[in-house]
């Protein structure tokens, strides 16, 4: 190699590197773990007045980063993973390390083990920097709505942004989406390589579509749940959130498989080593579903789906138009089935073994009544209330009998168009780019969900693959994604034709305005991946 990856300034030029480029440089000692440690440190804190994270573990960082250099030293890496940082939403129970759920209610707890997914990483050497913000217990669109306040999108601070904004960024900042709004952010934003999030109707998906970063929700049951504080048991699945679709594959292989601690885990199906570089578009079949132009869709948003069918159809793919009838029901459903698995969950969090207790102690039903009013933002408890009014008996059949009849009507669905013929469904991700904060705020959590999950939510539904890809710039300077749809465990076939539609996208990388060497920046990172490999 001509170059080094010392030679590449400034540090966000390292830090911009896919896990692939920058594993390669960590194994032939061109980077040491503990320095790219230290500068996603260093990015997290130059970019704090995003929000995106709740727990800095800076020490437990550098000690696992030292670690990972004596394995390297000594040519025993312990996987692809071994040095890279990473960040994990504040969802996932982490041993010794605080887990909030962005509430009141567990402020301070420690969990004493850690999540399924969290452990397969750190077997592998990756390196935990960070635990990142989200909306409380994972229920909002935005990443708004949790007591350490909102997370704002590093696109808000990028140049093209900044150019084109006619108030203060500052101010008037953009949305990330949510609920994993934090795990988007530090991906965004260069201070994570890799950041795992919490998907239960498109929570992974809507922000890395806004913050323009890969957001894979695979297969319910193909990674396992446990330690992940649930939401909704029957639709919550880790997400994947990275810079690249390689990337994305390389941790998924990783992550997938059965789990003794969760039942619902399932067999990884045989995949090859690696995502294919050249891949034959010409013997797939893409689906557009015609439910999925809905009211308030952006301009920009069809264009752009417009734009890339017509991509896939030039390329020799086939594509055609497919009907999904009963998605026009599928958020009212989603609704009624989450407030029912919330209040459930939501349950064992009476102030007696763990997280909030009020100093109530008048009587037992006060203390309870207490301690959730004061642990329980108003969001949770009007999903509560709404969950338990469903529950009720005289209202059992009417709400959560329907609600999973159309559930099972939902999935029928997807299933009848893949029998067709269809490989992958191709769609929007959200309605547009990324809402300023203060006209999101104007509209209520519920209302907000129910606009933001339109084309996420039925894929939990019906337990389905799903994938973000940044696609384009808007007008205003802010990533738009599109989804594509696979089928139940054909994840890998999925990831292979979103790593082509990446590789022809070619979806530009963040600047941020304050960088007065925007331009080296960028002459380096592309100096560094002529010579790290592609």
């Amino acid at each position: 190699m001509a170059a080094s990856i010392a030679a590449c300034r400034p540090a966000t030029a390292m830090l911009g590197l896919s896990i692939r480029e920058i594993s390669q440089a960590l194994r032939e000692g061109r980077v040491s773990a503990t320095e790219l440690c230290k500068k996603c440190i260093n990015q997290l804190q130059r970019t704090h007045y995003l929000n995106a994270y709740i727990t800095i573990t800076e020490e437990k960082a550098m000690e696992q980063a030292q670690r990972s250099d004596n394995r390297l030293q000594t040519g025993k890496p312990l996987g692809p993973l071994d040095g890279i940082p990473f960040s994990v939403k504040d969802n996932f129970c982490t041993e010794g390390i605080e887990t909030t759920c962005a509430s009141n209610m567990l402020k301070g707890y420690i969990p004493p083990f850690n999540a399924t997914v969290v452990q397969k990483l750190l077997d592998q050497g990756a390196v935990l920097v960070g635990k990142t913000n989200l909306d409380e217990f994972a229920m909002g669109a935005g990443s708004t709505d949790g007591v350490f306040g909102p997370v704002r999108n590093p696109w808000s601070y990028a140049t093209p942004y900044r150019e084109r904004s006619r108030g203060d960024p500052d101010s008037d900042w953009a949305i990330t989406g949510g609920s994993s709004g934090g795990s988007a952010a530090a991906v965004a934003s260069l201070s994570s390589f890799l950041a795992l999030g919490s998907d239960t109707g498109g929570s992974t998906r809507n922000p890395g579509s806004l913050c323009g970063v890969v957001a894979l929700k695979p297969t319910y049951g193909l990674l396992s749940r446990h330690g992940l504080i649930p939401l909704v048991n029957s639709m919550d699945v880790p997400g994947i959130m990275t810079r690249s679709v390689y990337d994305a594959a390389t941790v998924l292989r990783i992550l997938q498989g059965r789990d003794e601690r969760d039942s619902t885990t399932v067999q990884a199906p045989s995949t090859p080593p690696s995502l294919p570089e050249h891949f034959d578009i010409k013997d797939l079949c893409v689906g557009i579903p015609k439910e999925y132009h809905a009211p308030g869709m952006s301009k920009e948003t069809l264009t752009q789906w417009s734009r890339v069918a017509a991509m896939f159809e030039k390329a020799g793919a086939r594509v055609q138009e497919v009907s999904l009838p009963h998605t026009q029901h599928s958020i009212v459903c989603y609704h009624v089935l989450c407030c029912c698995e919330v209040a459930s969950n939501m349950a064992r969090f009476d102030g007696l073994e763990y997280g909030h207790r009020s100093a109530v102690d008048s009587s037992t039903d006060a203390m309870y009544a207490t301690t959730r009013h004061e642990g329980f933002n108003n969001v949770v408890r009007r999903r509560i209330l709404a969950g338990n009014y469903f529950l009720l008996k005289k209202n059992y059949a009417q709400y959560f009998v329907k609600a999973q009849q159309i559930r099972r009507l939902i999935a029928e669905d997807f299933k009848r168009v893949f029998r067709s013929g269809i490989d992958v469904l191709l769609t929007p991700t959200t309605l547009g780019d990324a809402a300023c904060y203060s006209d999101f705020i104007q509209e209520d959590n519920r209302t907000r969900s129910a606009q933001e999950d339109v084309f996420t939510q039925p894929v939990n539904m019906a337990g389905l693959p799903a994938i973000t890809v940044p696609t384009v710039l808007s007008h205003r300077g802010l990533p738009i994604g599109l989804q594509l749809i696979g089928q139940a465990l054909q994840d890998w076939k999925l990831l292979t034709v979103a790593h082509w539609m990446e590789q022809q996208l070619k979806f530009p990388m963040i600047h941020f305005h304050e960088a007065s060497n925007e331009i080296e920046v960028d002459s380096a990172i592309r100096e560094c991946r002529h010579t790290v490999g592609p």
